[in-house]
């Protein structure tokens, strides 16, 4: 039988593998487009990241996708996400 705590181990293993790839797609936001963005205004759901942004700044991110997803594929393998919404 699996005990509660290593259930609690395993979701805490989750939330820390998300807050992880959250700083990192910041990080490169912020040297790719120059972004200051806060890690509450990110989401990743289904391989899609969503952005919570003005559209003048999703409006850069998007020109420059092509260089945002290339640095986080090389940070983050397949875990990456594929889509920016």
């Amino acid at each position: 039988m699996i005990e509660i705590k290593d259930l609690l181990l395993r979701f805490s293993e989750l939330i820390t593998s998300e807050e992880v790839k959250k700083t990192l797609i910041r990080d490169v936001l912020l040297e790719t487009v120059g972004l200051k963005i806060k890690t509450e205004d990110i989401k990743i759901k289904n391989g899609s990241l969503y952005l919570n942004a003005k559209p003048i700044y999703k409006n850069e991110i998007l020109l420059k996708r092509n260089q945002i997803f290339s640095r986080l594929q090389e940070a983050l393998g397949k875990k990456s996400p594929q889509k920016i919404i």
